[in-house]
């Protein structure tokens, strides 16, 4: 598997998902900061969370940040060897 999509599947297995007093679904991935989403169902939220999942990886490697390591994954290995 490529090592951004494991490290995505890795992140979307920690996503939290709770309902909200207004019925709709939060859902975040607490080593990720930032990544959120707030939906009226919870398949559509876990879609937007993954895509702010994939655009908050993107600006993070861009920028050279350091990244949280997910599962066994630490792309911050694989970013330092390019």
């Amino acid at each position: 598997m490529p090592i951004l999509t494991a490290f995505t599947e890795a992140a979307m297995h920690e996503a939290k998902y709770k309902i909200l007093e207004d019925g709709t679904f939060w859902g975040e991935i607490q080593s990720c900061p930032g990544v959120w989403a707030n939906k009226e169902t919870l398949e559509s939220c876990r879609e937007v969370l993954r895509e702010v999942l994939e655009e908050w990886l993107i600006l993070k490697l861009l920028d050279r940040d350091p990244l949280p390591k997910v599962g066994k994954i630490d792309l911050n290995a694989v970013v330092a060897e390019v």
